[in-house]
């Protein structure tokens, strides 16, 4: 996955000493020493989960080593940038429960993920399904509220992060709130009909425990 310099990936992104993004030295060798998806995953699950009302951009949580599910995501991206992939997110939409952000990657046609929750089941998917939409139903079990009612309702991507390079998503020292903008303005695409939606079965105890796994109150 990772690029010597001035090589050329598959993506078409040249790799060189212009492509720096404005990241430091240090957060760039830090981030391109994330070669694979596996890596990421690791470094953000590594992170103190933070629950704040912020947008910090990659330079950011990379100094505070915290950050919550939107800025996990947006750390994946930027690895998966500098590592020749494009910055690319998907929203999951979820009815009375938050919304969870993806970083995605696609190896061989195949479409996977990368995310930061507490939810041991809504972070890392390997490469293996043909549409976004096969992606995005592998979150429905494990996407949940503590009521145990089941809340994945619809999915939004690939949102490319490249359309808000003007605004420093990468680099900001403020709050990067275009980001959520993009994410909230993209098109949403439904998972199943609204009538399927009101006869869904609540989560049995077991499968909520298992999922829980890892989760901190706050």
């Amino acid at each position: 996955m990772g690029l010597k310099r001035g090589e050329v990936s598959k993506n078409g992104f040249r790799w060189g000493a212009e492509e720096c993004f404005g990241l430091s030295a240090e957060d760039l060798r830090m981030l391109r020493g994330l070669k694979t998806p596996v890596r990421i995953q690791r470094f953000i699950d590594e992170l103190t989960y933070q629950y704040a009302n912020t947008a910090w951009s990659p330079r950011r949580v990379l100094r505070e080593r915290k950050g919550h599910c939107l800025e996990g995501a947006l750390v994946a991206a930027a690895a998966l940038r500098v590592n020749g992939h494009p910055p690319l997110l998907m929203d999951l939409e979820g009815v009375h429960d938050d919304d969870h952000v993806v970083a995605l990657y696609r190896e061989r046609g195949l479409w996977g993920g990368i995310a930061k929750s507490n939810f041991a089941g809504l972070r890392f998917r390997a490469p293996v399904y043909r549409t976004l939409r096969e992606l995005a139903l592998s979150y429905f079990e494990h996407y949940y509220n503590l009521r145990g009612e089941r809340t994945l309702r619809a999915y939004a991507g690939p949102v490319n992060l490249v359309r808000l390079d003007s605004q420093g998503w990468m680099t900001a020292e403020e709050d990067v709130w275009c980001v959520p903008e993009l994410l909230i303005a993209a098109r949403h695409y439904p998972l199943f009909p609204h009538r399927v939606a009101r006869e869904l079965p609540r989560l049995d105890r077991r499968s909520f425990e298992a999922g829980m796994h890892g989760w901190v109150k706050h």
